[in-house]
């Protein structure tokens, strides 16, 4: 007699039939852990017996949880209806809804988004006179966020403060919370926080939720943090039905509070534990997963675990590396174009940082590609983009009122709503345009003001002046910047979203360097055109362009890996310690494992960052994949690109192994670079040193890096950069 369970291998029955006690189940990439998930819940309500309302499901997206309750109800019918599927905070808003007034919350709280809490923090700044030149009030609300993820309450933190800063943004928590409280308010971190108090202050509150959920189950558990662990925890020590469904290797998501540790101690938190590996995958092809393999089992953090497949071998990984990011882009997209047959969504370009999305896209519009950009705006339409752009846009034309009121106070130069209507009327009543009105502020009665407004003005001014002497686009846009003090800005929402921005901007200036000096308007002229893609059908298919972390969780048919380059993937910053480069790793497995049938691998031997060409190697994860799995072509037709001629070509540095004979010890275009480490260095930290391009500046940190000592140095003119020693020379004065 046929089952539902019949479909499933040897490894997802017994999952499913392992109901009682602690369960780890290691569910690789492709291994089906949805659908394990649903015929363990069919199994426990239909064999066992088990009442639903006894039977918790727990994940992280409201997507996720409705699509597990659609396929409960399909599974056994009405019975799923009973089931509590629900994502973490969803859960903790019942219990305390139901709870809360037990630790001093009336019932009706409310739930402070990210604008309430911006909107709180501005006020407590104001009305306890913080400096808001030393604390940034996004800055501190994820110090805020860190602290609730690790249930660290505000005397915990002042406790643990090391210097004044920290004991600052302690005393600001600690408003911050008593704030809330009054308000009968809690943010989104205190759902869970909250939660866990309310469990461990009340004995018979936890005891009720103990008893209603005797089977437990939680998705994608290797992205809990500590403060849901805890919570879980909590809930399952009286039955201890606790399976949780994870892989270790997709734990991407440290930056968000993810604690990796949650899913490899498991084992240790709970007695007698069964594990079970789901290793055979039903996504992608042998050759992929082989390639994914031998990547991640360099990562030391890990459980061992190998995916494997019935499936074909399929098709060698291509690896293409170009001259630059030029010619990486117009590769990727003109061969999507020439294989697609007009069915685009199965492709995807996925990449480490936003701003590589930039060329990619202007690919897609100039070829007629059709695209979707997912987790993620337009590239000319996120702010930081659009902002610089409303500065070059004034410049060039005093009468575009629009992008004059969209950065007349970007960053903050105390211009205010009501000066600005009060010049607006000016206008208006004068038949003149905003800009205009400025240039006369005086006369309108806006006391104190008109002298912020006259100096933004004289900005603007000298920048035409420069624009009418031909002057470079790129460093005039890197003036602007200096002189608004915009860069120091995008750090007030906290260091990992202003680098992210910063980076995009970069891009930004990459674009300018194509153009003459003095091009603005044809520069500003492309730019609008490109980001004009408002009119495209959205039920076309479309090809997808996202970052990695963005594509967790889906599948395509080919995948194109872009900028696998030392310095961008894995990032400079992650190759400092070795449980950051573990992360990079991860994701480059996640990355490899997105793709079913076809992984194409690119990268380019010269980028532009921040308008400087820089040259990089081939990335590391790359030379971790075996070479009898990858085809290499070598391209040597010469494109054309923003008028300079580059010819296609590939090498394999592969390091500390022998080189396949076809392999060249030499290039045959650009400069190969090379970081050679310096034995010691005659400047350190405070000290004034000197740069061949940048000039003069101060050094802020050293780092004893693997290839070489990395220095970081504050520019007067130029701003802070990172370089390798011994590629900066710098000179001490």
């Amino acid at each position: 007699m046929s089952t539902i369970y019949d479909k499933l291998n040897d490894k997802q029955k017994q999952a499913v039939f392992t109901t009682e006690g602690p369960l780890l189940l290691l569910a690789g990439a492709g291994s089906g852990k949805t659908g394990v998930l649903m015929h363990r819940i069919a199994y426990l309500i239909n064999e066992k017996h088990i009442d639903p309302y006894n039977i918790m499901a727990i994940t992280f997206t409201n997507k996720a949880a409705k699509e597990m309750k659609e396929r409960i109800t399909n599974l056994i019918g009405a019975d799923g209806n009973f089931v509590w599927v629900m994502t973490f905070h969803s859960s903790c808003v019942r219990f305390l809804r139901r709870f809360i007034d037990k630790i001093g919350f009336d019932n009706n709280f409310t739930i402070y988004d990210s604008d309430d809490q911006r909107t709180l923090m501005k006020k407590i700044f104001k009305e306890n006179n913080i400096n808001s030149r030393v604390y940034k009030e996004r800055a501190v609300l994820n110090i805020i966020s860190s602290c609730k993820n690790e249930l660290i309450s505000p005397v915990e933190y002042m406790k643990s403060a090391t210097d004044r800063y920290e004991k600052g943004a302690a005393r600001i928590y600690e408003i911050y919370q008593s704030t809330l409280k009054k308000n009968n308010a809690l943010d989104f971190d205190d759902l869970i926080c909250r939660s866990v108090e309310l469990f461990e202050n009340c004995p018979d509150v936890l005891d009720y939720y103990q008893n209603r959920f005797r089977y437990i189950m939680v998705d994608e558990y290797q992205d809990t943090n500590t403060a849901q662990f805890k919570l879980i925890y909590l809930l399952a020590q009286k039955y201890k039905n606790i399976c949780v469904v994870g892989d270790d290797d997709q734990s991407i998501y440290k930056f968000r509070g993810a604690n990796i540790e949650n899913i490899l101690s498991f084992e240790d938190k709970f007695e007698n534990v069964e594990v079970i590996k789901l290793e055979q995958n039903y996504r992608s092809t042998g050759n992929i997963l082989d390639a994914a393999n031998a990547v991640i089992k360099n990562n030391r953090g890990r459980k061992n675990k190998s995916l494997w497949t019935d499936g074909a071998t399929g098709a060698n990984i291509e690896l293409r590396q170009f001259a630059n990011a030029d010619a990486e882009a117009d590769f990727i997209i003109k061969d999507i174009k020439a294989k697609a047959n007009d069915n685009f969504k199965d492709f995807a370009v996925l990449y480490r940082t936003n701003a590589q999305s930039r060329l990619l896209e202007e690919r897609c519009v100039t070829l007629g590609v059709p695209y979707q950009l997912v987790g993620g705006v337009n590239f000319y339409q996120r702010k930081e983009i659009k902002d610089v752009l409303a500065y070059l846009k004034t410049i060039a034309n005093g009468s575009d009122d629009i992008a004059l009121l969209r950065i007349i106070n970007v960053p903050k130069r105390g211009i205010g709503a009501t000066t600005i209507a009060k010049v607006a009327d000016y206008a208006n009543e004068n038949v003149i345009s905003l800009y205009d009105a400025m240039t006369i502020c005086e006369n309108i009665g806006i006391g104190k003001a008109a002298d912020k407004i006259k100096k933004f003005i004289a900005m603007i001014e000298e920048f035409r002046d420069k624009v009418a002497k031909k002057a470079n686009i790129a460093n005039m846009i890197e003036e602007l910047l200096d002189k608004t003090g915009y860069i120091e800005s995008l750090y007030d929402e906290g260091e990992i979203e202003g680098e992210s921005r910063k980076e995009n901007i970069e891009e930004l200036v990459n674009k300018s360097v194509d153009y003459e000096d003095g091009e603005l308007s044809l520069f500003l002229e492309e730019v609008s055109l490109v980001a004009d893609i408002d009119r495209m059908d959205e039920n076309a298919d479309r090809i997808t362009l996202m970052t990695l972390h963005g594509a967790k969780g889906l599948e395509f048919d080919t995948v194109y890996l872009a900028g696998m380059e030392e310095g961008l993937f894995p990032s400079a910053m992650s190759s400092i310690t070795r449980e950051d480069l573990e992360e990079e790793r991860r994701l480059a497995y996640v990355g490899i494992t997105r793709a079913k049938k076809n992984l194409i691998l690119t990268s380019a031997k010269q980028r532009m960052i921040n308008g400087e060409t820089r040259y990089s190697l081939l990335s590391r994860f790359v030379n971790e994949i075996p070479r009898d799995l990858l085809d290499k072509h070598i391209l040597d037709t010469e494109k054309k690109y923003t008028q300079r001629t580059y010819s296609y070509e590939e090498a394999l540095p592969w390091e500390n192994k022998a080189k396949p004979d076809n392999v060249k010890n030499t290039l045959s275009f650009g400069k190969q670079f090379k970081v050679e480490r310096q034995k010691s260095l005659d400047y350190a930290v405070g000290d004034t040193v000197k740069h061949i391009k940048f000039g003069i500046g101060k050094v802020l940190e050293i780092v004893d890096g693997e290839k070489d000592f990395e220095v970081k140095v504050n520019f007067e003119k130029f701003g802070i950069k990172k370089m390798y020693a011994g590629f900066a020379k710098l000179i001490k004065i």
